[in-house]
């Protein structure tokens, strides 16, 4: 069983026209597959997880095929994906520090959103307080208020709502941003530990930061202005990648040990195009420090080039030519 997306497209509305934020992706999650998603701000990685479970205005669904487990979700109709929602498919969204209801006590909540999918609070209690362990947060979170938490125990507790009916997939965005380093690295494993304990079957986790995904992730997807520019095993992304924007982005991060004095850190030159009128061919090319002249005219498509290694790059087909 997997999660199976096929050539999706899905734009944002704008006075001035369609912004291409997710523009053609393709890719699969295995049962039991940490996928990590990285890439800059503003890349399309919080486009493509809304667009899997609340694809609303001004987003827009152009094209493109969804499935999970065998089974189409219809990402287009709000309606119809609210049979999934949090059943099959969840999210523990950007901010989930300010996702909970400020003026309802987390109990009554919980009970709130059980009750809107038909499942009974008081036979779900005993499931709740188990994993309320697993979290190790106190069973009288249940009767305080969200402001009551810190930001850690907030984000503990959006963890267990987000998997509290066993979803096939879960969605993690950017939940160790605003946290400390210690709180970071216990929300990172509670993730493994989910999927090790099979609460769910398959995460998608998104951040900036690659040394989480390096810790927790099975693979690691890269995006690029919209689309994806690769997709490989992640010791393979970290010690091996093959893409001119996945190499950049892994020698911009610091090495444990190695002074600023020894080894200056470097960016990525330039900035990614606006995606209200993208460039043609490549659009990594114009900071790309390989790109030729079929980069600007020909968009490379998303090949596998060994087995579960996947890549958009002239200069590479070339090379495995």
């Amino acid at each position: 069983m997997s999660l199976k997306v096929k050539n999706l497209k899905v734009y944002y509305q704008t006075l001035r026209g369609d912004v291409k934020a997710l523009d053609g992706a393709t890719f699969t999650i295995e049962d039991g597959e940490i996928m990590g998603l990285a890439g800059e701000s503003g890349c399309g990685k919080s486009t493509l997880s809304n667009s899997l479970i609340l694809l609303k205005p001004p987003m827009r669904f152009v094209e493109g095929r969804v499935e999970l487990d065998n089974e189409e979700l219809p990402i287009w109709d709000m309606e119809k994906m609210n049979h999934f929602r949090f059943k099959k498919i969840s999210t523990i969204p950007q901010y989930a520090m300010n996702a909970m209801n400020p003026i309802r006590k987390i109990g009554k909540m919980v009970s709130e959103i059980l009750k809107s999918k038909k499942v009974d609070y008081k036979s779900t209690l005993p499931e709740l307080k188990r994993r309320l362990d697993l979290v190790e947060l106190s069973h009288d979170v249940l009767n305080m208020y969200p402001i009551e938490l810190s930001g850690g125990m907030k984000q503990r507790m959006v963890m267990v709502l987000s998997t509290l009916m066993n979803p096939s997939l879960l969605m993690a965005d950017e939940i160790t941003s605003a946290l400390d380093v210690s709180t970071q690295k216990a929300v990172a494993k509670m993730l493994v530990e989910f999927r090790n304990r099979e609460l769910v079957k398959k995460l998608m986790v998104i951040t900036h930061d690659i040394s989480i995904l390096y810790q927790i992730a099975d693979s690691i997807m890269i995006m690029y202005a919209g689309k994806l520019a690769e997709k490989a095993p992640t010791s393979v992304i970290i010690n091996s990648p093959r893409h001119p924007y996945t190499k950049l982005l892994i020698s911009s991060l610091p090495d444990i040990g190695v002074k600023y004095s020894q080894r200056k850190l470097t960016g990525i030159p330039g900035k990614p195009p606006l995606l209200l009128d993208p460039p043609t061919g490549c659009r990594f090319r114009e900071r790309c420090p390989v790109a030729f002249q079929k980069c600007l005219n020909e968009e490379p498509p998303f090949m596998e080039i060994k087995k579960g290694h996947f890549i958009a790059c002239w200069k590479e087909f070339e090379k495995n030519a």
